[in-house]
């Protein structure tokens, strides 16, 4: 259970934090909801508590784990010679999974493969989105504003020993 204060992680929406925890009723039952502001996009959430866990939603990472976002970013991106169509799947599975490394996963492949090839259309949104994503717990985690994240997401991803920016 977390309260209010606590910076968490609401999958495929991003990282916020509980500002309170109120009591709604909505089509007729009364539930108790964590009342989210995800920075990134300013925008408020409401998660009902009862399916938090099932929702996936999880704590930000600390200083250690942003850390091991950036040396993920740094790597070199497996070469994936699969069509679009199931690199897509694959990718937003591991978005949807809620788990920051397999999120930075993403959007290292994604960025190294623009850089390389270009993107689809498809693809090129699920980067927009996934680095909305990483950039906002990023934000948390390293206590840092959108833009100084989004300079050092762009800044670390590299290919070939040089930075894409």
């Amino acid at each position: 259970m977390f309260k209010v204060g606590d910076k968490v992680v609401y999958p495929m929406h991003g990282a916020g934090v509980i500002e309170a925890i109120e009591e709604k009723e909505i089509l007729g039952k009364k539930r108790e909801y964590y009342v989210m502001h995800l920075p990134v996009g300013n925008i408020k959430v409401m998660v009902p508590m009862k399916s938090a866990d099932d929702i996936g939603i999880r704590e930000v990472v600390d200083e250690q784990g942003a850390n091991r976002v950036i040396e993920i970013l740094k790597d070199e991106a497996n070469v994936d010679l699969t069509n679009w169509n199931h690199r897509y799947r694959a990718n937003l599975e591991k978005m949807r999974s809620g788990d920051i490394y397999e999120l930075a996963d993403v959007v290292r492949s994604l960025m190294q493969r623009e850089s390389d090839k270009g993107l689809s259309t498809g693809e090129r949104k699920m980067l927009d989105n996934a680095k909305q994503m990483l950039v906002s717990e990023l934000v948390l985690a390293k206590e840092m504003d959108e833009e100084q994240a989004l300079s050092l997401l762009d800044s670390t991803v590299q290919r070939n020993g040089t930075s894409t920016v």
